[in-house]
């Protein structure tokens, strides 16, 4: 069984239920909700939330770590919002929000339009990108999608990147 497993998470501020095999966590700043897997079964109990194997399978005691995970990471969300960091390195690269569109020109010959999805939100000042969600996996896909327009180059380091990311650069071409 998961390290993660063996002790009780405890809910703070967010309440957690559990009923017909669908985790619920809400919280000051929205409500989450997951399915959960019929092998894996948690308790909630005087503000703690334990996950225990069903079943005595592999795939039961695998799944109990990465649900505490999820259930970790949704009361994090409802608590306080989770927030990603990108940033447009190039000249004459810009991004505005426009409407529930983010709008990137990123050296195309066309405007690429991204929709934001439901439950995230994206600001933009300058060339800085900021993703807030209380979903971190909704959070995590939008800012890999956008990532993914243009990614970092290694000779002159354009394109977007992630604020904690460290791009590796090429020499480029010897003069002769």
């Amino acid at each position: 069984m998961s390290r993660l497993a063996k002790k009780p998470l405890s809910v703070g501020k967010a309440e957690v239920s559990v009923a017909s095999g669908v985790l619920t966590v809400k919280g000051p700043k929205g409500t989450l909700t997951r399915g959960v897997h019929p092998s894996v079964g948690i308790t909630v109990a005087d503000g703690t939330l334990s996950v225990a194997p069903r079943e005595r399978t592999r795939l039961a005691r695998a799944l109990t770590g990465t649900f505490v995970a999820h259930a970790k990471n949704m009361i994090q969300g409802v608590t306080t919002p989770f927030t990603k960091k990108l940033i447009l390195e190039g000249v004459g690269y810009k991004a505005e929000v426009r409407g529930k569109e983010l709008v990137l020109i990123v050296g195309f010959s066309h405007p690429v339009a991204l929709a934001i999805p439901e439950g995230v939100t994206a600001t933009v000042e300058k060339n800085l990108i900021t993703i807030t969600s209380i979903d971190v996996e909704a959070l995590g896909q939008f800012a890999a999608d956008v990532r993914s327009v243009k990614r970092p180059e290694p000779y002159l380091g354009k394109g977007i990147r992630y604020d904690d990311e460290v791009v590796r650069r090429k020499q480029g071409k010897k003069a002769a």
